[in-house]
Formats: structure tokens, C-alpha cells, sequence
């Protein structure tokens, strides 16, 4: 194979800068004890209406909310905030694209405090099994002066 017939990465527009990075591992049995005893108020707490009909039109679906819990958690880390500074459970949405690739939503406070670190995207990566679901965050953004 000759190296013209090798595929190509576009460069992307513009310099990137790493903002934060977050992972989270949850066990889905714990998911699923919240499930159990708490039902509806633990969903609509947690979940936006579109993740609810999402993971409650799955296979295994505690295995999904699991994976969008900790999606959330690892968001958190990667804006280095935690639950502080009146960020709300939905404020974190993960949404899957057309072919599964999961994005996230921001909104909120959220949205405000990625503004303010200058974020303008926060990739995620999302696995889960029987047992465990895990996710990892990485927010980015356009270098700024305070970077350079």
C-alpha cells in the first residue's frame, strides 16, 4: 500500500486546548436499587424527558442510565466543579447521534460555568456492561490568552 493510498486527517480549523478531563465508574445495581425504590421522582431528578425515553426504551435499560449517570459525573470533573455552584442533575444531557455516538447538552448552570472556562465542547466516551458503567469526559475549547 503506497502512502497516497493511505486515508488523510484533515487538520482541524484552529488551535485546541484541553479544559478538563473527567471519568466516573458506577455499579448498575445501584442504579437499579434507585429505580426500585424511588421510580419516577429518581428518573425526572436525574434525567432529561428524551434520556428517560431513551434508556426506558432499552434492553437492560439500568445499564443505560447508568452509562448517562456517569457521563454526568464525569462532566462535572471535567469542569471542575462537582455538584457545587447550583448545577442541576439536567443540566447534563447526553444525547446519541444518528449511528450511537453519544454528545452532551449543556444547559443551565452548566452552560454557564463551561462558558466562563471558556469550553466549547465536551467530548464523551461511554461503556457499560452487566456489572459497571463507565464514561470519560474531556472539555475543550479555543486556546486563550491566559493559556499561551
Amino acid at each position: 500500500m503506497t502512502s497516497s493510498s493511505q486515508p488523510k486527517l484533515e487538520p482541524s480549523s484552529g488551535s485546541r486546548t484541553v479544559r478538563g478531563i473527567g471519568t466516573d465508574i458506577i455499579e448498575c445495581s445501584r442504579i437499579r436499587q434507585m429505580l426500585d425504590k424511588h421510580g419516577e421522582t429518581f428518573l425526572e431528578r436525574v434525567y432529561t424527558p428524551d434520556e428517560i425515553e431513551y434508556s426506558s426504551g432499552r434492553k437492560a435499560s439500568d445499564q443505560h442510565y447508568a452509562g448517562r449517570w456517569a457521563a454526568k459525573e464525569a462532566v462535572l470533573k471535567a469542569l471542575g466543579t462537582g455538584w457545587a455552584n447550583g448545577i442541576q442533575w439536567t443540566d447534563i444531557e447526553v444525547v446519541n447521534q444518528q449511528g450511537g455516538k453519544p454528545i452532551i447538552l449543556l444547559s443551565g448552570r452548566a452552560l454557564e460555568i463551561s462558558q466562563e472556562q471558556d469550553i466549547d465542547e465536551m467530548m464523551i466516551s461511554i461503556s457499560h456492561c452487566k456489572e459497571y458503567a463507565t464514561a470519560y469526559a474531556i472539555a475543550m475549547g479555543c486556546p486563550t490568552d491566559s493559556d499561551r
